[in-house]
């Protein structure tokens, strides 16, 4: 599966992003994108994952042959941290809902850019919790959990609410970049260890998922910076210098437990951060300032110990 940007319209130099850019900003409550541009997007996206290739928690996978007895403590603590994360999808869908809202006290120009980007939202979130729902139910057919405790557990944490710090969409859509790539390439480094056939199955296909998450993302980003030159550089920024992956801020001992994850299988958010740049780098292709300075940032972030 590959984890570069998809399909879309060739790269531009930011003279001619300059020339087309918009003179105001994002209006509020927008994806501020043009509508063609967007339903290439996305159809881009649903071609990725026809009907012949998705799957169904219900029906592919050994769920009886599921056993927890094959991994160790710190796998079977990682399946149940990613299961946390997962499950916070109605958190998750209910931001794109505010941010990009499709009610009367929007106008028609509005809410048609909206609707746009609600098609892959609502794919998107079909997906999430379809991880949600395998990762329950490897924990409770494999006996890590009881499905009423673990319902209950869920339940607890579900009813935080989720935000994100993050006024300017450019700048929602380079942290879900960036939040995409870190899981994906955590379910990798997972998979590759665990000693359970079944859960490497099942972070197989979320990890597939994932990383056609982000390459919708990326070209979201993309199309920010064909639209608006670089001037949105300065927003995704911002979307790094206030990172933090999903429930950071409200996941009891978050980060002693994702330290423990980490040792379980190589996981360090930050290597996302260069698929940002990338991407940027591929949009502008002419020599800027603030991809430089985007670049000197992750740079100088990931030089940051944990």
């Amino acid at each position: 599966m590959t984890t570069t940007a998809g399909p879309s319209s060739p790269s531009v130099r930011n003279s001619e992003l300059d020339a087309n850019a918009p003179t105001g900003s994002v209006p509020p409550r927008s994806v501020g994108l043009p509508a063609d541009a967007l339903d290439t997007a996305v159809t881009a996206f649903m071609t990725a994952s026809p009907v012949t290739r998705r799957w169904d928690v219900e029906r592919d996978f050994d769920w009886a042959a599921a056993d927890a007895d094959r991994l160790t403590d710190g796998q079977r603590s990682a399946v149940r941290f990613i299961s946390f994360i997962e499950d916070h999808l109605p958190g998750y869908f209910a931001v794109y809902g505010s941010r990009f809202p499709l009610d009367a006290d929007v106008d028609v120009e509005t809410f048609l850019l909206n609707r746009e980007i609600y098609h892959f939202t609502v794919r998107w979130a079909a997906e999430e919790d379809s991880h949600a729902r395998a990762l329950f139910r490897y924990q409770v057919e494999s006996g890590i959990a009881t499905a009423e405790s673990l319902r209950r557990e869920l339940a607890v944490e579900g009813r935080k609410e989720f935000s994100l710090p993050h006024d300017h969409p450019a700048a929602l859509f380079a942290y879900t970049l960036v939040q995409e790539k870190a899981t994906q390439i955590y379910y990798q480094n997972l998979r590759a260890v665990v000693g359970d056939p079944v859960l490497a199955d099942v972070l197989n296909r979320l990890s597939r998922d994932e990383a056609r998450h982000f390459t919708f993302m990326a070209d979201m980003v993309e199309l920010y910076l064909r639209t608006y030159g670089d001037a949105v550089v300065e927003p995704m920024r911002d979307a790094i210098a206030q990172f933090r992956m999903p429930l950071a801020d409200t996941l009891g001992g978050y980060w002693r437990w994702a330290l423990r994850i980490a040792d379980t299988a190589r996981y360090d958010h930050t290597e996302a951060y260069e698929h940002l740049v990338r991407v940027a780098r591929r949009a502008v292709d002419a020599p800027s300032e603030r991809v430089d300075e985007l670049e000197r940032f992750v740079r100088a972030a990931r030089a940051i110990p944990a």
